[in-house]
């Protein structure tokens, strides 16, 4: 794809804008790790909610919808969709808790709730793994997005060109700027790369060769992919594409984004609020952004692309370019943007590296924060200077980015790979992220050989069991490894944490005392605290909201997914039904407002 000079010069545009934002931010970031890593704690909920969806909105998630969508069909967005379940919890149960935490990262937490050698291995290896190895193999699917994209758009074969070119940019606003470099940045990145997706569904459906919205609708290549549900007809249809997802994959895996009870830069998002409310409001918004409203022009361009590329054979012969090692169902995605006209060509690329500049950049500061905070101050030198932790912060921010590059240079084929790794990793732990927060019993331990038992087991299934092995007439080779994962994973921490002893009891106390979680699960603790004469628990019980925290949970996951599919509605020409479904959307989101002020927040 030629880009012409007007091209080039909305690309260039856009960089300055990004790096001048950097610079911007820069002047304040400096001054503290609370500024670094979290914008002083002041940051507003609208400002919050963007930079969640923007940073989710990454370089490689088009590719990922596309490959979803051209191999099993739009059904098999509910991989992601039932991630919903998720984010509603955070929104109206975890968002408050993490806020009165007040900790700085969320691998803080540990030292918070649990006590002992433990707590402390449990912070600092979290620190390594999932601030380098684990965060760096996000950033390296999001740059392998950016290989693929570069060597279509482009035409640069060499990879290594794309990388660093794609990685210039991003190091130096959130080196400098920090957390609200990258914020900023989030907000105007955001806008562009929503719009540049809005424009590519347009002109992909409008192409010649597919001829519009109804004749895409008919076409013998999109029919079989169109259904929203799977076939009830077929097990193996239904079962991993729906009910895997919805009964167990929501709150079973720990998932970057969509962690249960709410973590990693989510959480980082929820500590940098003004308040209670504002982190509330941010993952509110991030929610509805991120389910409801942006999948559809990515679908539509994927259905668009098996019309005009129905097979790899089609899109090899086109780019014959491309390496073999990049050649997927995902790439249909940036072929299909070579089909802009010259000044829409350079908005659409900017867009694509405002998605990947806003994941990358969030994952760096998220992940030096990890380094800094919860490893060299923690356990390297304690009495760093504030001044002393941003510049080790900005070192690591370099480093990461080196190493994310070379994973996408030498590990990593394509995105729905890297999604299943991610998933498979963290199989089976999603519950007890849930429960520490309201069962006091839960220790140390139980995350240890969680996350021990976990990895020996995806270990196992994916490089000692062979697929044909796990292969059965009810679920996929994926399915079947998730479930063995959670049953084998659970059966070991439940036995933990009853097997072992429980936290002591002045951490216990004080935990609750800070962030007042409430509920059965801690009356233990409480009931003994008051019979030495402590009142942990001021209230007396009264902030136990759960019963209303879940209806709202309810309405809400109703309310955006009527959202969804009332657009999907609208898109697939079914009027009528995409009328009712956003005016059961309007109705719940009165009700969630109306209920909103019976919260107890600060």
């Amino acid at each position: 794809m030629v880009l012409s000079t007007l091209d080039w010069v909305i690309i260039a545009v856009f960089f300055a804008i990004v790096v001048g934002i950097g610079w911007a931010a820069s002047l304040t970031a400096g001054k503290s790790t609370s500024e670094y890593f979290l914008g002083g704690r002041g940051m507003p909920w609208w400002l919050l909610g963007i930079s969640m969806v923007a940073c989710t909105f990454s370089a490689d998630t088009p590719n990922l919808v596309t490959g979803m969508v051209r191999e099993n069909g739009v059904a098999k967005n509910w991989a992601w969709w039932a991630f919903l379940i998720t984010g509603m919890v955070t929104v109206f149960i975890y968002a408050r808790l993490w806020r009165r935490s007040n900790v700085m990262t969320d691998l803080e937490f540990y030292e918070l709730r649990y006590s002992g050698k433990y707590a402390s291995f449990l912070r600092g290896f979290r620190s390594l793994y999932l601030g380098i190895f684990f965060n760096c193999l996000i950033m390296g699917t999001v740059t392998l997005a950016a290989i693929k994209i570069g060597q279509i758009m482009l035409g640069i074969e060499n990879p290594v060109y794309i990388v660093v070119g794609a990685s210039i940019g991003v190091v130096i606003y959130a080196t400098i700027g920090g957390i609200k470099g990258v914020i900023w940045a989030d907000f105007f990145q955001y806008s562009i790369a929503m719009l540049g997706a809005v424009i590519a569904a347009v002109v992909a459906v409008s192409d010649e060769r597919v001829g519009g919205l109804t004749k895409l609708l008919a076409h013998p290549n999109v029919m079989p992919k169109l259904d929203i549900f799977p076939s009830f007809d077929d097990p193996k249809q239904f079962l991993p594409l729906l009910i895997i997802p919805i009964a167990v994959q929501w709150w079973s895996v720990w998932y970057p984004g969509a962690e249960p009870g709410g973590g990693g830069y989510i959480a980082q998002r929820m500590l940098s609020a003004k308040d209670e409310k504002n982190a509330i409001g941010a993952t509110l918004l991030f929610n509805f952004a991120h389910y409801a409203l942006r999948p559809w022009p990515w679908i539509l361009v994927a259905l668009a692309s098996l019309v005009i590329f129905p097979d790899l054979a089609s899109i090899k012969a086109e780019f014959p370019g491309i390496s073999d090692n990049y050649l997927g169902h995902d790439i249909a995605y940036p072929a299909m943007l070579t089909l802009l006209g010259t000044g829409w060509k350079g908005l659409v690329v900017a867009s694509i590296i405002a998605a990947y500049m806003s994941t990358i950049g969030t994952h760096l500061n998220w992940g030096s924060s990890y380094v800094v905070n919860d490893f060299y101050k923690r356990f390297v030198k304690p009495d760093a200077t504030e001044k002393q932790q941003v510049s080790i912060a900005r070192f690591t921010t370099v480093g990461l980015m080196i190493f994310a590059a070379t994973f996408s240079l030498t590990i990593l084929k394509n995105a729905t790979q890297a999604f299943d790794i991610l998933l498979l990793s963290g199989a089976g732990t999603g519950a007890i992220y849930i429960l520490r927060w309201f069962w006091w019993r839960i220790n140390a331990l139980t995350e240890i050989v969680a996350m021990v038992v976990a990895t020996v087991l995806a270990f196992l299934l994916v490089l000692v069991i062979s697929p044909e092995a796990l292969d059965n007439a009810y679920l996929d080779v994926f399915s079947t490894r998730l479930l063995i994962s959670l049953f084998g994973v659970s059966a070991a921490w439940i036995s933990t944490t009853l097997l072992t002893k429980p936290e002591d009891k002045e951490t216990l106390r004080s935990f609750y005392l800070r962030t007042q979680p409430g509920g059965p699960g801690w009356k233990k603790v409480v009931d003994e605290a008051m019979s030495e004469g402590i009142v942990l628990d001021a209230s007396k019980g009264a902030n136990w909201q759960m019963p209303l925290q879940v209806m709202m949970v309810f309405v809400g996951c109703v309310s955006i997914y009527c959202s969804l599919f009332g657009i999907g509605s609208f898109i697939y020409g079914n009027i009528g039904l995409g009328f009712g479904l956003l005016g059961i959307a309007a109705a719940g989101t009165v009700i969630l407002f109306r209920n909103l002020g019976k919260l107890s927040l600060k």
